[in-house]
């Protein structure tokens, strides 16, 4: 049907719930909005939906939620009932409607019998992960749209191992949702009803103090948290979000008592009032902070995203102001501190892996190569991790040493199989501990790494595409990648082409070879200097990513490299696109 016809139907419905109703009115008279609202359903992918909130089946709303909802119940209702009774784990954060659609999906559930399991208040992305596995539940789904903007919601689907879904069930599941194409017929069971049978059941506390247990094991050197981290200064924020429920008691656990929470920003409030974004990986994020920490004299600020997931953090500099770290930066540094901590306790095993994503710094190559250990390269999403984890466990073939992705995710240690901004803070603060023992801070740190194994520099750009041609102007682009290949970056010769979508590795003699890695929409380019950019559609997101990293013998030199390619990258896109 066309737009029109959709937003018809949409007016039509006797019992469309009042404030969905409200909001189709307040939409009438603007053909646009109409249109950008019901064109198309939403997508829904490995990862699940995310998008803006408001009427439409382009939308989140209650009608979507089910929708989605309806997809994994027929997927569980194809599954042996035991398994489909072991139920679905479901967290929320902090945004508008997160609570009411955790338990909207609960009652679509519990109208196919499905046991559900819904946390009392909003709790982070990485805890639904440990319910999973905690519980024994068969999927968890996760309400949230991380780091978006106010306007978000989203809905995340994750697997018995506490992972984001495989491809395959994902798209069994997608393939369910489209199915489910009357979203107003989709069956509601009664929560009083579910609640009086048990099918729908409450957890918090329950599963917070075991969730909290296992973080307690991120600490590596106790005694160090004990003597230097408890006068180290440290503030943290959540962002509005999840953190502020959580990542207090963690931190008091590990033994850190000297810190403070950013007060304005530890109210869970759906409007983000303090923050443009609340993403950690802008510096806006951190201006109450820094704030707080130069009146408090700070030595690390951490901020976590609404839903926990990713962290970014800041360390005060000699002159007092405070400097901010990238997200492949407190990946090295961490990393770097757990080989080296593991090394001298004699632990560190023979066949310990480390996982990142293809577009994350090769700095962490070099650190984990000069303790012998191996970099597992997997494609962008933190799903891949899990299934290397998964994989390690059922073969004993490698040790899970540690994962991350440069968009500020980490994971230090596997009861979670998604990026864990709480496990992240713990490890994180007693980093800062230890170079604080030492005379030195993070960022000391940070330069330390750089002078032994060279300057390192990433940068992440996009082109957005928004609007019902988005996708379209999307393909095209990357069709010109390949169609129309550069031959050179800022006169740097590629010397090899890798294409995800086909699983080749090409070099500039023609040799091919292929790639140990799934299928994916990606390219990436090394080239003579042994920089490498890399260009990706955003699989939650209407824009292509593009990023590069290099280095050289100095910072200047490398940032110098770093904005070259960048303005050459530019050019080659602004002449295709």
């Amino acid at each position: 049907m066309s737009w029109q016809d959709n937003y018809q139907v949409w007016q039509q419905q006797p019992t469309m719930i009042p404030y969905i109703k409200h909001d189709l009115d307040a939409i009438a008279n603007d053909d646009s909005a109409k249109q950008a609202a019901f064109s198309a359903p939403m997508s829904f992918g490995t990862a699940g939906m995310r998008g803006v909130m408001g009427p439409g089946i382009g939308q989140m709303n209650v009608y979507t939620v089910r929708q989605a909802t309806e997809g994994v119940a027929r997927y569980l209702d194809t599954l042996d009932d035991a398994t489909k009774q072991q139920g679905v784990a479901i967290s929320f954060d902090s945004r508008y409607h997160s609570r009411e659609f955790a338990h909207e999906a609960a009652h679509v559930l519990g109208a196919h019998h499905i046991p559900s399991f819904v946390f009392d208040d909003m709790r982070p992305t990485p805890e639904l992960s440990f319910a999973v596995r905690h519980l024994h539940t068969a999927m968890g789904i996760m309400i949230t749209a991380s780091h978006n903007p106010k306007q978000y919601n989203g809905f995340k689907i994750y697997g018995p191992d506490g992972g984001q879904m495989p491809p395959k069930a994902s798209d069994m599941i997608t393939d369910f949702v489209r199915s489910a194409k009357d979203v107003f017929a989709i069956a509601v069971a009664d929560e009083q009803a579910l609640r009086a049978d048990k099918t729908l059941q409450i957890i918090g506390e329950n599963v917070d103090q075991p969730y909290l247990q296992n973080v307690e094991s991120v600490t590596i050197n106790h005694d160090l948290v004990q003597s230097v981290g408890k006068t180290m200064k440290l503030i943290y924020t959540p962002l509005h979000g999840t953190g502020k429920v959580i990542g207090e008691r963690a931190l008091r656990g590990a033994g850190f008592q000297n810190f403070t929470m950013v007060p304005e920003q530890a109210i869970a409030d759906p409007e983000f009032p303090t923050v443009p974004f609340p993403n950690p990986e802008f510096a806006q994020a951190f201006d109450m902070a820094i704030a707080l920490g130069k009146k408090e004299g700070a030595d690390l600020l951490v901020a976590t995203d609404p839903d926990a997931d990713r962290l970014g953090a800041a360390v005060r500099q000699p002159d007092g102001d405070y400097q901010l770290l990238t997200g492949n930066q407190i990946a090295s540094i961490l990393l770097a501190y757990i080989l080296k901590a593991r090394k001298q306790a004699g632990q560190l095993p023979a066949n310990g892996r480390v996982v990142k994503s293809i577009v994350s710094t090769e700095l962490a190559t070099k650190i984990a190569a000069a303790y012998g250990v191996e970099m597992k390269n997997v494609l962008t999403g933190f799903k891949f991790i899990a299934e290397q984890i998964h994989e390690y466990e059922t073969t004993g073939d490698h040790t899970f040493l540690f994962g991350f992705e440069e968009s500020y995710g980490y994971l230090i240690k596997p009861f979670v199989r998604d990026k864990d901004a709480i496990q992240s803070t713990v490890l994180l603060a007693e980093v800062a501990a230890d170079y604080k023992q030492r005379g030195m801070t993070l960022y000391d740190g940070i330069e330390e790494l750089y002078a032994t194994y060279g300057y390192f520099a990433e940068k992440t750009t996009f082109e957005e595409f928004p609007g019902v041609d988005g996708a379209d102007q999307m393909a095209h682009l990357m069709s010109e990648f390949r169609e129309n290949a550069p031959q050179s970056f800022a006169d740097s010769k590629i010397e090899t082409v890798e294409d995800f979508s086909t699983s080749t590795k090409t070099t500039a003699d023609g040799t091919t070879s292929t790639i140990d890695l799934p299928q994916s929409n990606v390219l990436k380019y090394w080239l003579s200097d042994g920089t490498w950019i890399c260009i990706r559609p955003s699989g939650t997101e209407p824009k292509v990513k593009f990023y590069i990293g290099t280095s050289d013998q100095t910072d200047a030199a490398a940032q110098k490299r770093l904005a070259g390619y960048e303005t050459a990258l530019k050019q080659y896109v602004d002449s295709v696109k």
